[in-house]
């Protein structure tokens, strides 16, 4: 009964440059120690092979560096590797594809699927139909010819391809490159391991999207994940299960702040991440002077704890309380600054009034608390 482990879109190369650079060095690598995990579980399921269904590498001009530690990384599976060019990584005349072999750093046991056809695995018990591209964008569905290709009697008959299935996924895929949605049908398809689609993604029983096995988007789509399939022979339906491969959890909250309450909700939230998590948070609304220095405070530790944590605050304004403003004791000309800053953020929406009016809080209550000292 062949078992194949299904994943897609590696993205190897990509760069993080709305990160600090140690985050960003951080998330570049954890997606060679994805690779690393893949070759682990193909080791640890007791996969036949591994099928890579696309996208690889981000973009054809990585550097040789990259492309000889993508490879490196595969080594700890020394079953058959079966890997197919997406649109980020097309088959052209001249591309990442053709240095890496240049370069000599492909193992023997990589099969690089660069042109259509069967790849034929008879000891993993699988014939690999592929659809490789050869172009950025198409505009004909690559898999068609799926349907007359012949494979040997008895091997599973698995399709790879890289694109979008027609009218079942969102219009943000990242390339055109259609497939029929009927394709597994009527192709006499075992099951169609699909990329493109960077999330976890059943199409039918027999069609799936593997997703990234490490996630490098605020998307909840089920990314970070590989696939285990079992196919008891042909023609039987195949078994497939979902393995947890992602080291970051990416989260991105929008939040909108008016009570006392939602402030004290969001920083529970927050607290219960795991130490793993990238989070974006876009915060609106309105805080006062106390809310506003747990709220710092939180961020403050959050940012020590987390991977990456990044958060925009133009859109929350400061309200400060009467007790806020007693709290501060700005007697005289400070007070009338206070007050003064207080209308013009409230007036013109100024981020200027804003950061002022949060700095003048913290410097009164730092002089406030040397006094008591």
């Amino acid at each position: 009964m062949p078992r194949f482990l299904h994943t897609a879109d590696w993205q190897m190369g990509r760069s993080y440059s709305r990160f600090e650079a140690e985050d960003a060095a951080a998330l570049v690598e954890a997606r060679f120690q994805a690779i690393e995990k893949l070759a682990g579980l193909a080791n640890e399921y007791e996969c036949d092979a591994v099928l890579v269904a696309g996208d690889v590498f981000d973009a054809q001009t990585v550097s040789d560096r990259t492309i000889r530690r993508v490879f490196n990384a595969t080594r700890g599976f020394s079953g058959p590797w079966v890997m197919l060019s997406g649109n980020h990584d097309a088959a052209l005349v001249e591309s990442v594809w053709t240095r890496a072999r240049r370069l000599e750093a492909v193992p023997g046991n990589v099969h690089l699927a660069l042109e259509p056809g069967v790849i034929e695995l008879e000891q993993a018990g699988l014939a690999v139909l592929c659809a490789p591209l050869t172009q950025r964008h198409t505009y004909s569905d690559l898999t068609e010819p799926f349907n007359s290709l012949e494979t040997p009697e008895g091997l599973v008959r698995v399709g790879l391809a890289h694109g979008g299935v027609q009218g079942l996924l969102s219009e943000d895929i990242d390339a055109t490159n259609p497939i029929a949605p009927e394709r597994s049908e009527v192709a006499r398809l075992d099951y169609l391991a699909l990329g493109d689609w960077h999330g976890t993604k059943r199409i039918d029983e027999r069609t799936w999207y593997s997703g990234t096995p490490e996630p490098e988007r605020f998307r909840n789509n089920e990314a970070g994940q590989a696939l285990v399939v079992d196919i008891a022979g042909s023609g039987e339906k195949p078994e497939v299960t979902p393995i947890r491969t992602g080291r970051y959890q990416w989260h991105q909250w929008r939040e909108t702040l008016a009570v006392e309450s939602d402030l004290a909700q969001l920083l529970e939230r927050l607290q219960a991440l795991p130490e793993s998590s990238v989070i974006d948070l876009r915060l609106e609304g309105s805080v006062t002077l106390a809310g506003e220095e747990k709220l710092l405070r939180a961020l403050s530790v959050a940012e020590a704890r987390f991977r990456s944590t990044q958060c925009d605050r133009s859109e929350l304004h400061l309200e400060p309380t009467e007790d806020d403003i007693a709290e501060l004791k700005a007697d005289g000309y400070v007070g009338e600054v206070v007050e003064a800053l207080r209308n013009q953020q409230q007036d013109d929406d100024s981020d200027v009034a804003r950061e002022a009016l949060a700095i003048l809080a913290g410097l009164l209550r730092d002089k406030e608390q040397e006094a008591d000292q």
